[in-house]
């Protein structure tokens, strides 16, 4: 073999070995950790977190979960893959001004949010909404504060759902608190879209109390799909102007909500309005007190099983329906 054949050889097995010992590429996690006192440029291991849910989701696999090591601010987050979020024992925290705190927007995907506060800053730079869920497949909210959120139209709520495609949403021992404008905003808003948008929701063990504007709003205006259908056990719904209210315009989705074991308190309008003839709202061993009118069917269904308490209203009104008991 000549001196050229010998080079080329010796180059060739050197690129070889080159590749043999490549570090492979990095891998994403299962599981990450942040920490207020982390960085983003760590592996967002438990040993090296990172410092926001930004930085840690990048590094997140999809389907897996960022846990946090302390009580710090971990700053807002879009999602668009399956993630779990969960801050239990530490509560971790978002500060969401002039933003919203978490918008879900992936198909097919399931996000889970557990053990935070996301806050929606002074009233100088108000957060936009505190959760808005715009496409998903599943969403579940657990042991969280939702507060602050008080920008203008259409914005200004603490959970804002308007999915185009079927979603379940499912909130429990949370409250949402502090939001809205009065004109606009509130509570929740679930308000699905287009031909596709349905929505089955369930709250349960809930506050949603001293909002402006409503406390529950399902509205069907622009979805033609197959509605909304609501359960509310165990909640507490109290001040702004309409603590239920379920529209339905002409030619939109029918919407139902059912509300066992709840108190409906405060509001200056309505306890629980509906407006149109597929909205439907009934109603089992609960308290409605304290609003402007307790019951309000302005259109549609608000019916009794006949074991509620409705005291203490301006006027009362009266449910135009009563169910056999269950």
């Amino acid at each position: 073999m000549n001196s050229t054949s010998m080079r080329i050889s010796a180059v060739a097995g050197l690129l070889a070995g080159s590749l043999l010992f490549a570090a492979p590429a990095a891998a994403q996690a299962t599981r990450t950790w942040v920490s207020g006192v982390g960085d983003d440029v760590n592996p967002c291991s438990r040993t090296a977190p990172c410092k926001t849910f930004a930085g840690a989701i990048s590094k997140t696999a999809a389907g897996g979960e960022i846990n946090c090591l302390d009580p710090a601010g971990y700053g807002t987050l879009n999602i668009t893959k399956s993630i779990t979020i969960d801050c239990t024992g530490t509560f971790g925290s978002a500060l969401s001004s002039s933003t919203t705190g978490f918008l879900v927007n992936g198909a097919g995907i399931d996000v889970v949010l557990r053990g935070l506060s996301i806050n929606g800053g002074t009233p100088v730079s108000p957060g936009v909404n505190g959760i808005r869920f715009l496409n998903g497949s599943s969403l579940l909210v657990e042991d969280c504060i939702i507060l602050g959120f008080r920008s203008g139209s259409p914005n200004g709520f603490g959970i804002k759902v308007e999915p185009s495609t079927a979603a379940t949403v499912s909130v429990s021992n949370t409250v949402i608190t502090n939001n809205g404008t009065g004109a606009t905003g509130g509570g929740v808003l679930i308000q699905p879209t287009g031909a596709g948008g349905t929505v089955r929701a369930t709250f349960n063990n809930v506050q949603i109390v001293n909002n402006l504007g409503d406390g529950v709003r399902v509205d069907t205006t622009g979805n033609s799909g197959s509605g909304v259908a609501v359960t509310l056990e165990d909640v507490r719904i109290s001040g702004g102007t309409r603590a239920v209210s379920v529209n339905t315009p002409v030619g939109a989705a029918g919407a139902a909500i059912l509300i066992n074991d709840s108190v409906v308190s405060n509001a200056s309008s309505a306890g629980l309005q509906t407006t149109g003839q597929n909205a439907v709202i009934r109603v089992s061993d609960t308290s409605i007190i304290g609003n402007g009118t307790g019951i309000s069917p302005v259109g549609g269904v608000i019916a009794t099983f006949g074991n509620n308490r409705v005291v203490g209203n301006s006027a009362n009104g009266a449910f135009n329906l009563t169910l056999p008991p269950s």
